[in-house]
Protein backbone atom coordinates (compact mmCIF):
# COMPACT_ATOMS: atom_id res chain seq x y z
CA UNK A 1 0.00 0.00 0.00
CA UNK A 2 3.28 2.74 0.80
CA UNK A 3 4.17 2.10 -2.76
CA UNK A 4 0.84 2.79 -4.14
CA UNK A 5 0.70 5.81 -2.20
CA UNK A 6 4.03 7.06 -3.22
CA UNK A 7 3.37 6.29 -6.91
CA UNK A 8 0.52 8.43 -6.66
CA UNK A 9 1.93 10.93 -5.25
CA UNK A 10 5.07 10.72 -7.59
CA UNK A 11 2.63 11.15 -10.62
CA UNK A 12 0.71 13.92 -9.08
CA UNK A 13 4.44 16.22 -9.43
CA UNK A 14 3.54 19.37 -8.19
CA UNK A 15 0.29 18.97 -7.66
CA UNK A 16 -1.48 18.34 -4.60
CA UNK A 17 -3.04 15.16 -4.10
CA UNK A 18 -5.80 14.45 -1.71
CA UNK A 19 -6.04 12.01 1.00
CA UNK A 20 -9.95 11.58 0.01
CA UNK A 21 -8.99 11.15 -3.61
CA UNK A 22 -6.46 8.44 -2.36
CA UNK A 23 -8.92 6.96 -0.10
CA UNK A 24 -11.02 6.16 -2.75
CA UNK A 25 -8.31 5.28 -4.87
CA UNK A 26 -6.93 2.97 -2.84
CA UNK A 27 -9.85 1.22 -1.18
CA UNK A 28 -8.62 2.27 2.07
CA UNK A 29 -9.65 5.18 4.69
CA UNK A 30 -8.21 8.33 5.06
CA UNK A 31 -6.90 7.56 8.55
CA UNK A 32 -4.81 4.37 6.98
CA UNK A 33 -3.42 6.97 4.08
CA UNK A 34 -2.08 9.55 6.82
CA UNK A 35 0.01 6.12 9.01
CA UNK A 36 1.77 5.38 5.51
CA UNK A 37 2.33 9.23 4.76
CA UNK A 38 4.11 9.43 8.08
CA UNK A 39 5.91 6.27 7.74
CA UNK A 40 6.91 7.71 4.34
CA UNK A 41 8.35 10.77 5.82
CA UNK A 42 10.41 8.01 8.20
CA UNK A 43 11.80 6.79 5.30
CA UNK A 44 13.17 9.72 4.06
CA UNK A 45 10.23 10.99 1.50
CA UNK A 46 9.78 14.68 1.93
CA UNK A 47 6.04 15.06 2.10
CA UNK A 48 4.01 18.36 1.86
CA UNK A 49 0.63 18.37 3.09
CA UNK A 50 -2.14 21.03 3.42
CA UNK A 51 -5.14 20.96 4.77
CA UNK A 52 -7.91 21.04 1.61
CA UNK A 53 -5.21 20.22 -0.70
CA UNK A 54 -3.85 17.20 0.39
CA UNK A 55 -0.33 15.86 -0.31
CA UNK A 56 2.87 16.57 -2.86
CA UNK A 57 6.29 16.13 -2.72
CA UNK A 58 8.15 18.95 -1.33
CA UNK A 59 11.35 17.84 -3.33
CA UNK A 60 11.84 15.04 -5.29
CA UNK A 61 13.95 12.47 -3.09
CA UNK A 62 17.56 12.08 -5.37
CA UNK A 63 19.34 10.01 -3.01
CA UNK A 64 16.81 7.48 -1.66
CA UNK A 65 17.19 3.86 -3.17
CA UNK A 66 13.86 3.10 -2.87
CA UNK A 67 11.77 1.11 -5.59
CA UNK A 68 9.28 3.70 -6.54
CA UNK A 69 12.04 5.88 -7.13
CA UNK A 70 14.19 4.26 -9.15
CA UNK A 71 11.03 2.96 -11.33
CA UNK A 72 9.73 6.46 -11.89
CA UNK A 73 9.53 7.77 -15.28
CA UNK A 74 12.21 5.08 -16.02
CA UNK A 75 12.28 4.78 -19.69
CA UNK A 76 13.17 1.25 -20.10
CA UNK A 77 11.54 -1.81 -21.82
CA UNK A 78 12.73 -4.67 -19.53
CA UNK A 79 15.02 -3.67 -17.07
CA UNK A 80 14.67 -1.87 -14.05
CA UNK A 81 10.43 -2.58 -14.51
CA UNK A 82 10.88 -3.77 -11.22
CA UNK A 83 13.12 -2.86 -8.73
CA UNK A 84 13.07 -4.66 -5.30
CA UNK A 85 14.00 -2.15 -2.22
CA UNK A 86 16.15 -3.20 0.99
CA UNK A 87 17.37 -1.50 4.24
CA UNK A 88 19.80 -3.88 4.42
CA UNK A 89 20.23 -7.80 3.10
CA UNK A 90 23.51 -10.02 3.07
CA UNK A 91 23.99 -9.90 -0.80
CA UNK A 92 21.65 -8.89 -3.71
CA UNK A 93 23.55 -11.37 -5.81
CA UNK A 94 22.43 -14.13 -3.13
CA UNK A 95 19.02 -12.98 -3.17
CA UNK A 96 18.74 -12.39 -6.86
CA UNK A 97 19.62 -16.13 -7.49
CA UNK A 98 17.25 -17.26 -4.77
CA UNK A 99 14.25 -15.63 -6.80
CA UNK A 100 15.44 -15.37 -10.34
CA UNK A 101 13.69 -18.40 -11.14
CA UNK A 102 10.10 -16.76 -10.51
CA UNK A 103 10.98 -13.28 -11.59
CA UNK A 104 11.04 -11.68 -14.76
CA UNK A 105 13.70 -10.81 -17.03
CA UNK A 106 15.01 -7.60 -15.78
CA UNK A 107 13.90 -7.50 -12.00
CA UNK A 108 16.44 -5.76 -10.08
CA UNK A 109 17.61 -5.66 -6.49
CA UNK A 110 18.90 -2.63 -4.74
CA UNK A 111 19.90 -2.23 -0.88
CA UNK A 112 21.34 0.48 1.29
CA UNK A 113 23.50 -1.74 3.43
CA UNK A 114 25.17 -5.74 2.50
CA UNK A 115 26.61 -7.29 5.12
CA UNK A 116 27.99 -10.21 2.74
CA UNK A 117 29.13 -8.33 -0.14
CA UNK A 118 31.51 -10.06 -2.25
CA UNK A 119 33.44 -9.21 -5.51
CA UNK A 120 35.88 -11.80 -7.93
CA UNK A 121 36.99 -14.42 -6.09
CA UNK A 122 35.52 -14.67 -3.01
CA UNK A 123 36.64 -11.25 -2.13
CA UNK A 124 34.68 -9.26 0.62
CA UNK A 125 32.85 -6.31 -0.90
CA UNK A 126 32.90 -3.24 1.80
CA UNK A 127 28.76 -2.42 1.51
CA UNK A 128 27.99 0.17 3.94
CA UNK A 129 24.64 2.08 4.75
CA UNK A 130 23.66 4.44 2.41
CA UNK A 131 27.05 5.30 0.98
CA UNK A 132 27.29 3.00 -2.17
CA UNK A 133 25.03 1.54 -4.89
CA UNK A 134 24.97 -2.20 -4.33
CA UNK A 135 22.67 -3.91 -6.74
CA UNK A 136 21.89 -6.66 -9.16
CA UNK A 137 19.92 -7.30 -12.22
CA UNK A 138 18.10 -10.44 -13.35
CA UNK A 139 18.94 -11.71 -16.94
CA UNK A 140 17.72 -14.17 -19.10
CA UNK A 141 19.47 -14.26 -22.03
CA UNK A 142 18.38 -16.72 -24.86
CA UNK A 143 21.95 -17.34 -25.81
CA UNK A 144 24.59 -20.37 -24.94
CA UNK A 145 26.35 -20.36 -21.98
CA UNK A 146 29.61 -19.69 -23.58
CA UNK A 147 28.80 -15.86 -24.53
CA UNK A 148 27.48 -15.16 -21.04
CA UNK A 149 30.64 -13.68 -20.22
CA UNK A 150 30.83 -10.57 -22.60
CA UNK A 151 27.79 -9.45 -20.46
CA UNK A 152 30.23 -8.56 -17.94
CA UNK A 153 32.06 -5.84 -20.36
CA UNK A 154 28.44 -4.60 -21.64
CA UNK A 155 28.20 -3.84 -17.74
CA UNK A 156 31.58 -2.24 -17.46
CA UNK A 157 30.63 -0.09 -21.09
CA UNK A 158 26.88 0.73 -19.43
CA UNK A 159 28.22 2.04 -16.07
CA UNK A 160 31.40 4.05 -17.89
CA UNK A 161 29.00 6.06 -20.19
CA UNK A 162 26.69 6.70 -17.90
CA UNK A 163 29.21 7.84 -15.45
CA UNK A 164 30.66 9.62 -18.03
CA UNK A 165 27.11 11.58 -19.72
CA UNK A 166 26.60 12.87 -16.35
CA UNK A 167 30.12 14.38 -15.29
CA UNK A 168 32.41 11.83 -14.12
CA UNK A 169 36.05 10.86 -15.90
CA UNK A 170 35.70 7.50 -15.23
CA UNK A 171 37.84 4.47 -17.27
CA UNK A 172 37.47 0.77 -17.66
CA UNK A 173 39.67 -2.03 -16.26
CA UNK A 174 39.38 -4.61 -17.91
CA UNK A 175 37.30 -6.96 -17.47
CA UNK A 176 35.32 -5.85 -14.77
CA UNK A 177 36.65 -2.36 -12.38
CA UNK A 178 35.35 1.16 -13.43
CA UNK A 179 38.16 3.58 -11.86
CA UNK A 180 38.80 7.18 -11.22
CA UNK A 181 41.84 9.08 -11.08
CA UNK A 182 43.51 5.51 -11.12
CA UNK A 183 41.29 3.95 -7.83
CA UNK A 184 38.39 1.71 -8.35
CA UNK A 185 35.11 2.57 -7.64
CA UNK A 186 33.03 -0.30 -9.00
CA UNK A 187 33.27 -4.01 -9.15
CA UNK A 188 31.19 -5.88 -11.30
CA UNK A 189 30.19 -9.78 -10.51
CA UNK A 190 28.68 -12.16 -12.71
CA UNK A 191 27.34 -14.62 -11.95
CA UNK A 192 25.48 -17.89 -14.10
CA UNK A 193 23.44 -20.71 -13.86
CA UNK A 194 22.96 -22.88 -16.82
CA UNK A 195 22.92 -26.44 -18.24
CA UNK A 196 24.80 -27.58 -21.29
CA UNK A 197 23.30 -25.78 -23.95
CA UNK A 198 21.41 -23.30 -22.09
CA UNK A 199 20.95 -20.26 -19.68
CA UNK A 200 19.41 -20.51 -16.68
CA UNK A 201 19.70 -17.07 -15.54
CA UNK A 202 22.66 -14.59 -15.36
CA UNK A 203 22.56 -12.25 -11.80
CA UNK A 204 24.54 -9.20 -12.62
CA UNK A 205 25.88 -7.37 -9.49
CA UNK A 206 27.18 -3.80 -9.19
CA UNK A 207 28.59 -2.23 -6.32
CA UNK A 208 29.87 1.41 -6.54
CA UNK A 209 31.50 3.61 -3.89
CA UNK A 210 29.77 6.95 -4.07
CA UNK A 211 29.60 8.31 -0.81
CA UNK A 212 32.55 6.85 1.15
CA UNK A 213 35.24 9.07 2.53
CA UNK A 214 37.47 6.13 4.52
CA UNK A 215 38.85 3.00 3.41
CA UNK A 216 40.32 0.30 5.22
CA UNK A 217 44.03 0.20 5.16
CA UNK A 218 43.99 -3.00 2.58
CA UNK A 219 42.18 -1.13 0.09
CA UNK A 220 42.85 2.73 1.01
CA UNK A 221 45.55 2.73 -2.16
CA UNK A 222 43.18 1.19 -4.62
CA UNK A 223 39.38 2.45 -3.73
CA UNK A 224 37.76 5.87 -3.83
CA UNK A 225 34.18 7.21 -4.06
CA UNK A 226 32.90 9.42 -6.45
CA UNK A 227 32.05 12.25 -3.43
CA UNK A 228 35.72 11.51 -2.64
CA UNK A 229 36.72 12.62 -6.08
CA UNK A 230 34.36 15.23 -6.18
CA UNK A 231 31.40 14.38 -7.45
CA UNK A 232 28.80 14.75 -5.83
CA UNK A 233 26.00 12.84 -7.85
CA UNK A 234 22.32 11.41 -6.56
CA UNK A 235 22.24 7.78 -6.28
CA UNK A 236 18.90 7.48 -8.39
CA UNK A 237 20.55 9.17 -11.06
CA UNK A 238 23.12 7.07 -11.39
CA UNK A 239 21.23 4.22 -11.01
CA UNK A 240 18.68 5.14 -13.51
CA UNK A 241 21.44 6.00 -16.04
CA UNK A 242 23.84 3.07 -15.73
CA UNK A 243 19.95 0.77 -16.34
CA UNK A 244 19.30 2.83 -19.68
CA UNK A 245 22.70 2.36 -20.99
CA UNK A 246 22.89 -1.29 -20.02
CA UNK A 247 19.06 -2.19 -21.36
CA UNK A 248 20.48 -0.17 -24.56
CA UNK A 249 23.79 -2.28 -24.86
CA UNK A 250 22.31 -5.61 -23.55
CA UNK A 251 19.67 -5.31 -26.35
CA UNK A 252 22.16 -5.22 -29.15
CA UNK A 253 24.04 -7.97 -27.82
CA UNK A 254 21.12 -10.17 -27.03
CA UNK A 255 18.97 -9.44 -30.39
CA UNK A 256 21.29 -8.20 -32.84
CA UNK A 257 23.85 -10.26 -31.87
CA UNK A 258 26.12 -6.89 -32.03
CA UNK A 259 29.02 -6.13 -29.79
CA UNK A 260 30.17 -2.92 -31.85
CA UNK A 261 29.07 -0.35 -29.32
CA UNK A 262 30.23 -2.09 -26.03
CA UNK A 263 33.80 -2.82 -27.72
CA UNK A 264 33.77 0.73 -28.91
CA UNK A 265 33.30 2.22 -25.24
CA UNK A 266 35.69 -0.65 -23.73
CA UNK A 267 38.48 0.53 -25.86
CA UNK A 268 37.90 4.15 -25.87
CA UNK A 269 37.63 4.08 -21.80
CA UNK A 270 39.98 1.57 -21.11
CA UNK A 271 42.55 2.54 -18.30
CA UNK A 272 45.25 -0.09 -19.56
CA UNK A 273 45.83 -0.75 -23.28
CA UNK A 274 48.77 0.60 -24.76
CA UNK A 275 50.54 0.13 -21.21
CA UNK A 276 52.18 -2.10 -19.49
CA UNK A 277 50.31 -4.60 -17.12
CA UNK A 278 50.93 -7.92 -15.04
CA UNK A 279 49.01 -11.30 -15.65
CA UNK A 280 48.24 -12.67 -12.37
CA UNK A 281 47.09 -16.29 -11.89
CA UNK A 282 47.71 -17.90 -8.56
CA UNK A 283 50.92 -17.27 -7.79
CA UNK A 284 52.40 -16.65 -11.40
CA UNK A 285 53.24 -12.61 -12.27
CA UNK A 286 54.00 -11.80 -15.93
CA UNK A 287 54.42 -8.68 -17.11
CA UNK A 288 53.33 -8.09 -20.66
CA UNK A 289 51.92 -4.71 -22.99
CA UNK A 290 48.39 -4.39 -23.24
CA UNK A 291 47.23 -4.27 -27.22
CA UNK A 292 43.80 -4.99 -27.17
CA UNK A 293 40.13 -6.23 -26.30
CA UNK A 294 39.47 -8.30 -29.58
CA UNK A 295 35.85 -9.45 -30.91
CA UNK A 296 35.61 -11.71 -28.10
CA UNK A 297 36.15 -9.27 -25.35
CA UNK A 298 39.61 -10.79 -24.38
CA UNK A 299 42.67 -8.86 -23.52
CA UNK A 300 44.94 -9.15 -26.41
CA UNK A 301 48.99 -8.56 -25.00
CA UNK A 302 52.48 -8.91 -26.29
CA UNK A 303 54.82 -10.60 -24.10
CA UNK A 304 58.49 -9.52 -23.78
CA UNK A 305 59.26 -12.34 -26.28
CA UNK A 306 57.39 -10.23 -29.12
CA UNK A 307 55.00 -13.17 -29.15
CA UNK A 308 51.16 -12.65 -28.43
CA UNK A 309 48.59 -13.64 -26.50
CA UNK A 310 45.13 -13.72 -25.72
CA UNK A 311 43.89 -13.61 -21.89
CA UNK A 312 40.38 -14.98 -20.89
CA UNK A 313 39.34 -13.22 -17.96
CA UNK A 314 38.23 -16.20 -15.91
CA UNK A 315 40.54 -16.79 -12.39
CA UNK A 316 43.12 -13.91 -14.28
CA UNK A 317 43.50 -11.09 -12.44
CA UNK A 318 45.45 -7.55 -14.32
CA UNK A 319 47.68 -5.03 -12.29
CA UNK A 320 49.01 -2.14 -13.47
CA UNK A 321 53.15 -2.20 -14.20
CA UNK A 322 53.58 0.30 -11.11
CA UNK A 323 50.37 0.01 -9.23
CA UNK A 324 46.71 -0.78 -9.91
CA UNK A 325 46.49 0.44 -13.17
Amino acid sequence: MREKIIEKILESGMEFVSGEELSKQLGVSRAAIWKHIKALREEGYNIESVNRKGYRLAERPSDLLASNNICHELDTDIIGKKVISFETIDSTNDYAKQIATNENEGTTIVSEEQTSGRGRLGRHWHSKSHEGIWMSIILKPNIVPYKAPFITLIAGASIAKALNTLGVNTKIKWPNDVIVNGKKICGILTELSAEIERINYVVLGIGINVKTMEFSSEIENIATSLYKEGYNLSRVDVVKAIIKEFETLYFDYIHKNSKLETLKVCRNYSAIIGKKIYILQGEDRELVKCIDINEDGNLIVEKDNGSIKEIVSGEVSIRGEKGYV
